[in-house]
Order: structure tokens, then sequence, then C-alpha cells
């Protein structure tokens, strides 16, 4: 059954459109977007020393899933600054799998790498706020998975819920493990082994950066699921 709602595209429900300077900042805001989220992956992964330890390896593949994998799987998605702005929505679906893919496989990776680690040192579980906001994002991030699969294949799965209706709820829950995953990382600013490696100003710095580009993506996916007029007949 078709929807009679129309779903403005990415930055006409702001009703902005038209300045040209308006497009020049969001476009630069989502190029940003991109050099924080793998600015932070690689620094992360240098101040993490992976194969020194079981431990060295949770925060270098937690950093490629949310702030990489994960930010570059939704920003793909824009027109104005993916770098695969040039593909066919067919492709960037691909694309978007792709990366969604590796999101589950690096989280759960890093997450075996915590608990293995904190069984070796016999250190208890799920005691801090980092650890359980953890667990909550990887299980988000699952379900997230599972409601990409029911969008893909809903008359195979004989879903009741039309297409429209599955596309917003799979972009609002992808919002909300956004945003978990967002709160997860910046807890981990918080942990004794980052503030023991990062002091000063540049901690201020780590702590800010990650919500740059947790407001664009959810700039991007609430201008493009915000209703725009209904359809009159």
């Amino acid at each position: 059954m078709p929807s009679d709602v129309e779903y403005s595209p990415v930055g006409e429900g702001l009703g902005m459109r038209d300045f040209w300077l308006y497009v020049w900042l969001r476009r630069a805001a989502l190029i940003a977007a991109h050099v924080t989220g793998l600015g932070l992956t690689l620094t992360i992964s240098l101040l993490s020393r992976p194969g020194t330890s079981l431990f060295s390896w949770h925060p270098l593949l937690m950093s490629v899933a949310y702030c990489l994998c994960l930010t570059e799987g939704i920003l793909l998605f824009s027109a104005e600054g993916s770098p695969f702005c040039f593909k066919s929505r067919k492709c960037k679906i691909r694309l978007h799998w792709f990366c969604q893919a590796l999101v589950l496989i690096a989280s759960a990776s890093g997450f075996g790498f915590m608990v293995a680690s904190k069984n070796v040192s016999e250190i208890p579980h799920l005691v801090t706020w980092h650890s359980l906001l953890g667990v909550c994002t990887l299980a988000a991030t699952v379900l997230q998975a599972a409601c990409g699969v029911c969008l893909n294949f809903p008359k195979l799965l004989r879903l009741p819920s039309s297409l429209p209706k599955l596309k917003l709820y799979h972009a609002t829950c992808g919002l909300v493990v956004y945003l978990l995953s967002t709160v997860t990382v910046v807890s981990a600013m918080f942990s004794d082994w980052f503030q023991a490696t990062v002091k000063g100003v540049v901690w201020w710095v780590f702590l800010l950066l990650p919500f740059f580009p947790a407001l664009v993506v959810m700039n991007q996916i609430t201008s493009a699921y915000l209703p725009r007029k209904k359809i009159s007949n």
C-alpha cells in the first residue's frame, strides 16, 4: 500500500536547499565528519599499540567498527559529501551492507578480546558504565542488522509493514544505535587506560570530537525522513 506521506531528501526538510552558503557549509560539515571518524580511528589505533596485549585489540577494533565503518555506512547515502555520491542507490545499499558487516565483525571481535583480557587478568565483567553501555550498543547493533535484513527481504519474510514504514523504522533504529555508540565511545575517554594515555587539553579535544559526526549523522537522518507534505487527491 503506498504511503500518503512524502519524505523530503536530505536538507530539503529544513527549507534551505536554495541557499548556496548552506549547501557549502553542509558539504564542509560532511567532509569534516569523514575526517573526524577516520582521525579518531587512526589515533586510537596508535594509542592502543595493537599486539602488545589482548586488551590492545579492543580499542582498535571498536574504533574501526563504530568511529569508521558505522559512520561511513551512514554518510555514504549523502549526495553532498560522500566519496560514493556518484554511485547508484543500489550500489550504495550494497556498500552499506558491507560496512555494517564490518561493524558486526569488528565489534564482536573487540568484545571477545575484552572478555578474554578480563578473564586472563581475573577482572570482573560489567562493573563500569562503559562496559554496560558497550554491551547495550553491541546488542542494539545486532538488532539493527536484523532490521536491515527485514528491510531487504520483506516479501521473503512475509512482513506486514509497508516498505516506507520499514525504511523509517530502520533509519530511526540506526540513529539510536549511532547515538548509543557515540555515548559509549565518549565514556571510554573516562577509562583508566585512556586517561593514563591522553591528558590535558588533548583529552578535552578527544572528548568532544565524537559528538561532531554524531550531529552530522543525526541531521542527515532526520532531514531525509522528515515528512514534507500530505499528497492530496
